[in-house]
C-alpha cells in the first residue's frame, strides 16, 4: 500500500463556549497554521459580539477565512460555504500552510469533509412563491404539509423553523421526491484531506454551563444589545417582513435580543432565555459530536497539553 500523500489539516470541533477560538489560535501560531470558520454566524457581517468573532487582534495574530461573507439579510448555503471553504483550504495548501478548521456548525463540516447529497438549485420564483403562503397560512400549516409528503423530514425540522421548511418544500415541488429521499444518496467530498479531528469539550457538563452563563454575561458588559440595536437600524434589516426568520437573526442569543428589544419580557428573562438557548444549541452540537466516531475528545482546561501532543503526532506522521 503506497504512502497516503494527501494534505493534513486539523478540524477543531466542540460545543459553543468551550474554548475552540483560543485553541485554534493556539495550534495555529505553533505549527504555522491559518484558520478557517465553520461557523454558521460568523459569516455575518456585523454579528460580532454575540457571535463571539475572533477580535481584530486574533485576526491580526493568524489569518483567518470565512468571516464576514454576506449582510445579515442575505441568506448563505452549506454548499456555498463549502466551495468557499474548499478555495481557502487549497489556498492555505498552497502556501505551505497548516488548514485549521475549526468551529461547531456540523452541517457545514459535513459539507466540506463528507460532501453534500446531491440535490436541485434553490428557485427563486418558487421561494417566493412559498414565502408568500407562509405569510397568508403560517409556517407551521406548512410544515403540515410538509409532514404530508416527507414524514422523515417533518420529524427533524420543526414547525417554527422557516428556512428548512421552505427548502424542503422547494425540493419536492422541483422534483416530485421529497428532501429526505435526496439526503440519503451518497455525496461527494469536497476535500482531499487527511484530517485529524479533535472535539473540545469540558467532560462535566456543569462546567459548560457555567462557561456558557459567564460568557453571556460577558457579550451583555461588552455592548451585544447595542450591537442588536445597530443590526436592528438598518435600512436593509428594516425593510425586512419578518426579520426574526432571517438566519443571521436566528443565531442563538440574537432572536432572543431581538424580541426583548421588540418589548418582550424584562431584560433578567432576556438573560435567561439566552442563556438557556445557548444550553440548548451546545446539547444538540453535543449530540452531533457523538455521532463523529474518528473524533479524540479533550478537555478544554486538563487536556490542553494533550490537545498539542495530538497534533504533534499527527503532523509528524
Amino acid at each position: 500500500m503506497g504512502v497516503d500523500q494527501r494534505p493534513l489539516a486539523i478540524a477543531l470541533m466542540g460545543p459553543t463556549a468551550s474554548g475552540k477560538t483560543a485553541a485554534a489560535i493556539r495550534l495555529a501560531k505553533a505549527y504555522g497554521g491559518e484558520i478557517v470558520s465553520v461557523d454558521s454566524a460568523l459569516i455575518y457581517r456585523g454579528l460580532d459580539i454575540g457571535a463571539a468573532k475572533p477580535d481584530i487582534e486574533e485576526q491580526a495574530g493568524v489569518p483567518h477565512h470565512l468571516l464576514d461573507l454576506r449582510d445579515p439579510w442575505q441568506s448563505y448555503s452549506a454548499a456555498e460555504y463549502a466551495n468557499a471553504a474548499a478555495v481557502a483550504v487549497r489556498d492555505i495548501v498552497a502556501r505551505g500552510r497548516l488548514p485549521i478548521l475549526a468551529g461547531g456548525t456540523g452541517l457545514y463540516f459535513r459539507a466540506l469533509l463528507q460532501g453534500l447529497s446531491p440535490m436541485p438549485e434553490a428557485d427563486p420564483a418558487l421561494r417566493q412563491q412559498i414565502t408568500a403562503e407562509a405569510e397568508v397560512v403560517g409556517w407551521p400549516a406548512l410544515h403540515a404539509q410538509l409532514a404530508e409528503v416527507d414524514p422523515a423530514a417533518a420529524r427533524r425540522i420543526h414547525a417554527t423553523d422557516p428556512q428548512r421548511i421552505q427548502r424542503a418544500l422547494e425540493v419536492f415541488r422541483l422534483t416530485g421526491k421529497p428532501i429526505s429521499h435526496w439526503q440519503a444518496q451518497p455525496g461527494i467530498a469536497r476535500l482531499p484531506l487527511r484530517v485529524l479531528k479533535l472535539v473540545l469539550a469540558p467532560a462535566d457538563r456543569a462546567v459548560l454551563h457555567q462557561r456558557i452563563e459567564r460568557r453571556f454575561d460577558l457579550m451583555l458588559e461588552q455592548g451585544f444589545l447595542d450591537e442588536v440595536r445597530r443590526l436592528r437600524a438598518l435600512p436593509q434589516m428594516a425593510a425586512v417582513a419578518a426579520p426574526l426568520d432571517l438566519p443571521a437573526v436566528r443565531a442563538v442569543g440574537y432572536r432572543q435580543a431581538w424580541q426583548f428589544l421588540d418589548g418582550q419580557g424584562s431584560a433578567a428573562e432576556f438573560r435567561d432565555k439566552g442563556i438557556f438557548a445557548t444550553r440548548q444549541l451546545a446539547k444538540r452540537q453535543l449530540t452531533w459530536l457523538r455521532g463523529e466516531l474518528d473524533a479524540r475528545w479533550f478537555d478544554p482546561v486538563a487536556d490542553k497539553d494533550g490537545l498539542q501532543d495530538a497534533v504533534s503526532l499527527f503532523l509528524a506522521r
